[in-house]
């Protein structure tokens, strides 16, 4: 593995001496630019603008453009003897929990090795030290004509050295976010933790790869082949349609059980479903209130009825009148309650 950085860490009066090896690597199927006509090769040409005339990379350099058009030229000299004490110096500081760097800010990644075999003992107690406290830490690294924020952590018994952007680079995230008022119902949070469990037992990051380009092979081998390549199958419309969140997240929960080959429970059976969409307000309740108002005009109109016939004139026609208009009190109050009855249902 071939270095790419040489220099030292610095923390305190403590320096190590050491070189950086590039971590991590993109692996891809090249594709080249080709003309879609005859399929030949389409490349790119330097060419210089003045002279209209295709240059060398030897003859080219770099240059600032100032406000007023004119040209600044900078040549490698110029950017290699910058005052930047971070070109051959890691300098640590400060040690700060793990936790503190947003991830969001980290960038490349160099395995950080010792340059001679003085550096040995100060490297294994920088490491040990990291690794105890639960600490990084935070230092300053110029690479390849530019200074990046950077943090020193361990990993797998090796110090990795992480570049990271610099805090005024990550945009805010203000108005990305949903702005307006959810309500998460308890047991709508406590089956997505059940889901988040489920789906984290037994989980191997190192099984994971890159299907894109395995897929990406198939549809080359199909068309070396001279057949028609694979494609993917259509996925079924989403857009529009209101679902059931807590049935969504029981089924899931349900699903990842039975992918495991477990049994699912009772309480996670459900179906996802659409909700009804909202209607507007009913006024059958007005009704329901107009007809017990009713009926109970009625039936305070009969108890009436029944207290002006007194114990006198239950004698007679009279009583006979008095027990006729109880009657027909007694089939209003019925009546009444009845089409109480059907207004409410």
């Amino acid at each position: 593995m071939r270095a790419t950085w040489k220099g030292a860490i610095s923390f305190g009066l403590v320096t190590i001496p050491v070189q950086l090896f590039t971590a991590t690597e993109e692996h891809d199927i090249p594709l080249r630019q080709v003309h879609e006509k005859d399929g030949s090769r389409v490349r790119m040409r330097r060419v210089c603008e003045a002279e209209d005339a295709e240059i060398s990379y030897q003859e080219i350099t770099k240059g600032y453009e100032a406000p007023d058009g004119s040209m600044i030229m900078l040549s490698d000299e110029d950017l290699a003897e910058l005052p930047l004490p971070s070109k051959k110096l890691i300098d640590v500081l400060a040690f700060v929990d793990a936790g503190t760097i947003d991830p969001l800010m980290f960038s490349r990644a160099y395995y950080v090795g010792t340059s001679d075999r003085a550096a040995e003992k100060p490297y294994a107690l920088l490491k040990e030290a990291l690794t105890e406290s639960g600490q990084i830490a935070v230092t300053k690294i110029a690479i390849r004509s530019r200074e990046s924020l950077a943090v020193l952590r361990v990993h797998e018994d090796t110090l990795v050295l992480q570049t990271c952007l610099w805090p005024d680079e990550v945009r805010p995230a203000a108005g990305v976010a949903p702005e307006g008022d959810v309500t998460i119902r308890p047991q709508e949070l406590q089956m997505a933790r059940s889901l988040m469990d489920m789906l984290s037992q037994d989980f191997d990051l190192s099984t994971l790869h890159d299907e894109y380009q395995e897929a990406l092979q198939q549809v080359i081998e199909a068309r070396l082949q001279g057949v028609e390549p694979p494609h993917e199958a259509e996925a079924a419309p989403t857009g529009g349609k209101v679902i059931d969140l807590m049935a969504a997240l029981e089924n899931s929960v349900r699903a990842a059980k039975e992918s495991r080959g477990e049994q699912a429970g009772e309480d996670t059976e459900a179906e996802v479903r659409s909700l009804p969409a909202r209607k507007a307000a009913k006024k059958a309740p007005a009704k329901k209130a107009a007809s017990k108002k009713t009926a109970a005009r009625k039936t305070t109109g009969s108890a009436a009825k029944k207290a002006a016939a007194s114990p006198k004139e239950s004698g007679g026609k009279k009583s006979t009148a008095a027990t006729k208009r109880a009657g027909r009190g007694t089939a209003k109050k019925t009546a009444a309650k009845k089409t109480a009855k059907r207004a409410s249902a």
